[in-house]
Formats: structure tokens, C-alpha cells, sequence
């Protein structure tokens, strides 16, 4: 006997499809688009035949089927995250200009901390292979800065580490070894 799905158990499904979706943003977007509408298309009809309550028992958790459908399309083992490499990438630079600007004040700060008015122009080299020299301009007891620019160096190390903490070698089309041919007698030789 047919189950009648209300809005409330197309809800219910909804949010199990959603949460799926979620947990396949690794996947290109065709398949986690086919992948989501599959899924959508079984629970509803699983939930006319037996009702929505058992469908989504018989489905499982989202998290478990999401990897499964991960290992299906890349095999087990540890994959790409463009969710690190973007957490690396946006965090680095945040806590690395911190740290230099720490250093930068501090130098200023030991300038101007004799308390003599001193002026002058004044260069520090800052942080080495990470920062472009400061030229710090002294003038009536006040400082002000110019300078200290990311190192070219910096920026390899920024995407070097974003592609290291992504794994995003990973994500590289896979080379698939020729297959050996065989020979005119069908013997290998």
C-alpha cells in the first residue's frame, strides 16, 4: 500500500539530501549534482513504498554514504582538501603580517623610546628573506614607516604551503600505465 509524502517527510528528505551535499564538495559539481538528484529520487520513492521513516533508515547516515561515494570516485586513502589549502592560504598571510608588524613596532619602539627628539631617517632590514627592508623617518619624536613588503620568497612559500596543507597534488588527473601488448604469436617476449 502507496505511503503518502507530505511536505513534512519531503522536509525530512530535504535535509538528508542537503547534508549529503555537503559532505561532497570534493566531488567536480555534475557528479555531486547527479549523485544528489539520485539520492532525492530513492528516498521519495522508497518513502511512498514504505514511508519516510524507514527510508532514511535504510539510507543510513549521510556522512557514511558521502564516503562512500568519495571512495567510489577516488579510491580510499587521503585526498585533496581545497578546504585546507583555502584555510592556509587565508590564515598564513593574516598571521604573518601580525608577526611583522609586531617586529616593526618594536624597532620603532626602540627608536623613539630614549625619549631624545632624534631625527632621521632610519633602516632596518626586517625580517629576513620575509620582508623587504623598513625606512623608518624620525622627525620631532614621531616615527612613521615605509617598506617592509612581502620577499618573492613569501609568496612561494604561501602557495607551497597551501598546495602541501590541500594535498592538492592529489587532485592531478591520474597517468594510467600503458597496457603491454601482445605479441604476433600471443606469447609475451
Amino acid at each position: 500500500m502507496p505511503n503518502t509524502v507530505s511536505w513534512y517527510d519531503r522536509l525530512r528528505v530535504e535535509w538528508v539530501v542537503w547534508s549529503l551535499d555537503q559532505r561532497l564538495y570534493d566531488l567536480p559539481s555534475r557528479t555531486r549534482i547527479a549523485h544528489r538528484r539520485e539520492v532525492r529520487a530513492n528516498l521519495l520513492t522508497a518513502a511512498a513504498e514504505v514511508g519516510v521513516g524507514e527510508a532514511l533508515r535504510r539510507v543510513g547516515s549521510a556522512r557514511e554514504l558521502a564516503a562512500q561515494y568519495r571512495d567510489a570516485e577516488f579510491g580510499e586513502g587521503p585526498r585533496h582538501s581545497w578546504l585546507a589549502a583555502a584555510l592556509f592560504a587565508l590564515t598564513t598571510p593574516l598571521v604573518l603580517n601580525f608577526f611583522l608588524s609586531e617586529a616593526a613596532n618594536a624597532y620603532e619602539q626602540a627608536l623613539t623610546a630614549t625619549g631624545t627628539h632624534a631625527d632621521g631617517n632610519y633602516t632596518w632590514g626586517g625580517v629576513t628573506w620575509l620582508q623587504s627592508p623598513l625606512t623608518f623617518s624620525l622627525h620631532q619624536g614621531q616615527a612613521t614607516h615605509v617598506g617592509g613588503a612581502y620577499t618573492p620568497l613569501t609568496y612561494v612559500l604561501l602557495v607551497g604551503g597551501a598546495i602541501a596543507c590541500g594535498r592538492l597534488w592529489r587532485a592531478l588527473p591520474r597517468r594510467r600505465s600503458p597496457r603491454p601488448t601482445p605479441s604476433a604469436n600471443g606469447l609475451a617476449g
